[in-house]
């Protein structure tokens, strides 16, 4: 009995060795190991692994974005260490998901900045944003909850202060004229409703009716006809019908928001994209703003 447990156990490491043999002649699985400087024995019980993390690396490296990950964990790669002579595999953020991690991290920030943003707070010393101040202390001196204001379609270049600036317009308005406000990061928004459709009727209730709405960075989501055209095209329509005020961000001029939401080339996309330019031309008065970036 004891000599037939040995012969299996012979037979096994028979099989992990010449699975590990053949492996090796991957030249990438083979610098994996030679980097690791692990034993023969360890590399051995950790083939299959060893081989999942050259696959994923193999992968990362064609890879032109978290839209093209084919890896069992999006955005990271199943990476080998040696600790205390033993091989343990974490996953590893790539360069992509570090990039949308400091993009959201900075957004964060942004938001935090946003929700306290007062017009005193304003920087008037910049002299791009004078043209800009000007119309936000215009459309501040001139709204009452009666009025049909047009709001704002301002574009520009990442960090210039787009959405404080705005933010900071909207509170004074709430604090000062009893104006309920809104900002809402537009991606964000569709991906929470697409991951709780149960959200979406008392969402588009709210964005459709509340006094003042700011969608913040318009262009940066990625287009789908629902988003497009059941979500947006739906608050456009309610709040344009009830002179509601709202302002838009984009880092998009609205010549290339349109290509944007443009989802193919077919001709209906393009007339719904162009349908809801019209919209957002309708409702907003369109400026720009270059300046330096405020996020570094």
């Amino acid at each position: 009995m004891e000599r037939l447990k040995m012969t299996l156990s012979e037979k096994t490491n028979l099989a992990l060795e010449k699975d590990y043999n053949e492996a090796l002649k991957d030249e990438n699985f083979k610098n994996l190991v030679h980097n690791l400087k692990i034993s023969k024995e360890i590399g051995m019980k950790n083939t299959s692994k060893l081989k999942d993390s050259v696959q994923e690396l193999k992968n990362c490296r064609s890879c032109k974005g978290l839209f093209m990950c084919k890896n069992s964990y999006l955005g990271h790669v199943c990476f080998p260490s040696v600790t205390s002579e033993q091989l343990r595999f974490d996953f590893v953020a790539c360069k992509y998901q570090k990039e949308l991690l400091e993009k959201q991290e900075a957004k964060k920030k942004s938001l935090d900045d946003v929700a306290n943003a007062r017009m005193k707070d304003i920087d008037v010393t910049d002299k791009n944003r004078v043209a800009l101040i000007k119309w936000l202390k215009k459309f501040y001196d001139a709204y009452e909850p009666v009025n049909t204001l047009k709001g704002l379609y301002l574009h520009g270049n990442f960090g210039s202060g787009k959405t404080f600036l705005i933010a900071a317009l909207l509170n004074e308005l709430k604090a000062k004229k009893n104006a309920s406000i809104e900002v809402v990061y537009f991606p964000e928004v569709l991906r929470n409703m697409k991951e709780d459709f149960s959200l979406v009727e008392d969402k588009l209730n709210y964005f459709q009716n509340v006094d003042i709405l700011l969608i913040d960075d318009i262009g940066a989501e990625n287009v789908t006809s629902w988003g497009r055209d059941e979500i947006l095209g739906t608050i456009l329509q309610s709040r344009m019908n009830n002179k509601l005020p709202t302002f838009f961000t984009s880092n998009l001029t609205i010549e290339e928001l349109e290509k944007h939401l443009s989802l193919t080339k077919g001709n209906e996309d393009l007339v719904k994209a162009r349908r809801i330019i019209e919209r957002i031309k309708q409702m907003t008065e369109d400026m720009e703003l270059i300046s330096v970036n405020r996020r570094n």
